[in-house]
């Protein structure tokens, strides 16, 4: 099954504040392979204010021309489908792909809004600290991935994060002997301290190895 690398673009920080979304991107990687990609602007019937404008470059005047954002958020659940979920800053996407899947309703049948997320800024302070910053774009720089249009564009970061996704997972095949890196494992090391990886990795393998 492909891993969805999802960024989002907002109004602010919380949708439990009122903020919402303007921009979803979407890539699907099987393993260091792109296979699909997802993007669209949304009009959420927002005001997007002046600093958010300068720091995506969305305007209100290229969200008024844009597709509802229930439709694209049920176009963006159909492409993701079942598939386990990365992101840089989780907490982040995590919380406004669910808020912009509920307002689609309980009958909407969009799937994805209980999809398991890992989080490439969690891994990358326990794989690189010697990055100092963990923003996207230092990590970027750190790792020589380039970004293909302006930063802080949902697609532009969407594949940089991906970009490192498959690093982190190289470097923990690498580090840990780990085949694969599966998803399942990475979220179980994101949350957890780093001086604790090695016995959740071993943990993981027993339990592999006893079912």
């Amino acid at each position: 099954m492909p891993t969805a690398i999802i960024d989002f673009e907002t109004t602010g920080l919380s949708p439990a504040q009122g903020d919402r979304a303007t921009e979803i991107a979407i890539v699907l990687m099987e393993g260091d392979r792109e296979v699909g990609r997802f993007q669209s602007l949304m009009n959420a019937g927002v005001y997007i204010n002046s600093f958010i404008e300068s720091y995506t470059g969305i305007s209100n005047d290229m969200i008024a021309n844009a597709p509802p954002a229930e439709e694209v958020m049920a176009e963006a659940a159909r492409f993701v489908g079942d598939a386990p979920m990365v992101a840089h800053n989780a907490s982040f996407d995590r919380r406004f792909w669910a808020a912009e899947l509920a307002r689609l309703g309980p009958d909407a049948g969009a799937p994805g809004a209980g999809n398991p997320f890992a989080c490439t800024l969690l891994l990358s302070r326990r794989l690189y600290p010697e990055a100092g910053s963990f923003k996207l774009g230092s990590l970027a720089a750190l790792h020589a991935l380039s970004f293909s249009s302006r930063a802080h564009r949902a697609m532009a970061d969407a594949e940089v994060a991906a970009l490192l996704w498959a690093k982190i997972r190289r470097d923990m095949a690498r580090r840990y002997e780990v085949d694969d890196a599966p998803h399942d494992l990475l979220v179980k090391v994101g949350g957890v301290p780093k001086g604790k990886m090695p016995q959740t990795i071993r943990s993981y393998l027993d339990s592999l190895a006893a079912a």
